[in-house]
C-alpha cells in the first residue's frame, strides 16, 4: 500500500485503539497523519519556479548568485527569503570546500564508496535522489533510483511531502522488482529517509533482516558536483522537456506525465555514453 492508503485506514473514532496505536500497527509516523500542507502564495511559487530553472542550469549558484539572477529578472528579493525557499525546495549550491577538518565519525556514518570504482555491471551501484517538481498552483517532490551502469530508472514515486516511509517504500519496491544492488549511493543533503544518516527507517533497510541486508550504503563527498551526474541529467531532461513547457495542473496529471516520460527515457531514448542503446536494452543485456 502507498503511504496515503495506509493513512486512509486510520479511524480516529475506532474504539479500543488510539491513533498512536493505529499508526504503530501501520508503521507510519503519527505526525504524518496530522500534517496538513501549508499553501504557499502564488508569488513564492513563481519565484521557486524561476529558482528551480536557474539551479538546473547552474547548480553551483548560491544565495548571492540567485539573488542577483532574480533581481535581473525583475524579482526584488533578499538572501534570507532565497535561503528559506531553497530549504523548502531541498536544493543547495554545489561547491568544493577545503578539507580543513575531519568529520566526526559518529555523525558521518557512511563513507563514499564510488571513488575510483569501476562500474562494470548492472545492479552494482544504484543512486537515489529527490527533486522539487512544479505544478500549477503548487509543487510536489519526486524520488527516483537509477542504475548507474545502464542509466535505467528502476523505480520512482511522487509525494506532496517528504517522509522516510515514502522513500523507503520506493526502495523496497525497486528491490522487489529488480533484486538487490551491491551499493546504494545518495548525497549528504537534508532529505529525510535518504540523506539523514540518523533516519531509523532508512538505515533499518540495510540491517540484518532488512530487505536490503548486505547492500552497502554510500554517501557523496560533500560538495562533489559529479557524484549525482546521471540522476541530475534525468531531472534536467524531465523538467526542461516536459514540466517547464506544460506544467501539470495537479498531482494526477503530474504522475501521468512522469510515467510517460520515464517509459520514454528507459525504452526509447538512446544514450551515446552507453553504446547508443536505450537504458532498458543496456540493463537487460547485462542480465
Amino acid at each position: 500500500m502507498t503511504l496515503e492508503q495506509q493513512r486512509a485506514l486510520i479511524d480516529p473514532g475506532l474504539k479500543g485503539m488510539s491513533i498512536v496505536q493505529q499508526c504503530d500497527v501501520l508503521e507510519i509516523h503519527r505526525s504524518g497523519f496530522y500534517y496538513t500542507p501549508r499553501p504557499m502564495c502564488q508569488e513564492d511559487l513563481r519565484i521557486m519556479r524561476l529558482m528551480d530553472e536557474l539551479h538546473m542550469e547552474d547548480p553551483c549558484g548560491g544565495t548571492r548568485r540567485l539573488v542577483d539572477e532574480l533581481v535581473e529578472k525583475g524579482v526584488m528579493i533578499g538572501r534570507d527569503k532565497v535561503r528559506r525557499l531553497m530549504q523548502a525546495m531541498r536544493i543547495k549550491a554545489v561547491y568544493c570546500v577545503p578539507r580543513t577538518t575531519v568529520a566526526d565519525a559518529t555523525k558521518y556514518k557512511f563513507p563514499y564508496l564510488l571513488r575510483d570504482l569501476k562500474i562494470e555491471r548492472r545492479n552494482q551501484v544504484w543512486a537515489v535522489d529527490i527533486t522539487y517538481v512544479p505544478i500549477r498552483g503548487g509543487f510536489m517532490y519526486m524520488v527516483a533510483v537509477i542504475d548507474l551502469y545502464s542509466r535505467y530508472i528502476l523505480n520512482w514515486s511522487i509525494s506532496n511531502s517528504m517522509e522516510a516511509e515514502w522513500v523507503v517504500g520506493m526502495i523496497k519496491e525497486a528491490i522487489a522488482l529488480h533484486g538487490k544492488s551491491e551499493i546504494i549511493n545518495s548525497d549528504q543533503g537534508c532529505h529525510p529517509g535518504i540523506h539523514r544518516d540518523t533516519s531509523e527507517a532508512y538505515t533499518a533497510l540495510f540491517r540484518k533482516g532488512g530487505v536490503a541486508e548486505g547492500v552497502r550504503i554510500s554517501m557523496d563527498g560533500k560538495g562533489r558536483a559529479i557524484d549525482d551526474v546521471f540522476i541530475e541529467r534525468f531531472w534536467r531532461t524531465l523538467k526542461h522537456e516536459h514540466l517547464y513547457l506544460a506544467p501539470p495542473t495537479d498531482g494526477v496529471e503530474l504522475y501521468t506525465t512522469c510515467k510517460r516520460f520515464v517509459h520514454f527515457y528507459n525504452e526509447k531514448r538512446k544514450h551515446s555514453s552507453i553504446g547508443k542503446v536505450t537504458p532498458a536494452v543496456r540493463y537487460r543485456m547485462a542480465a
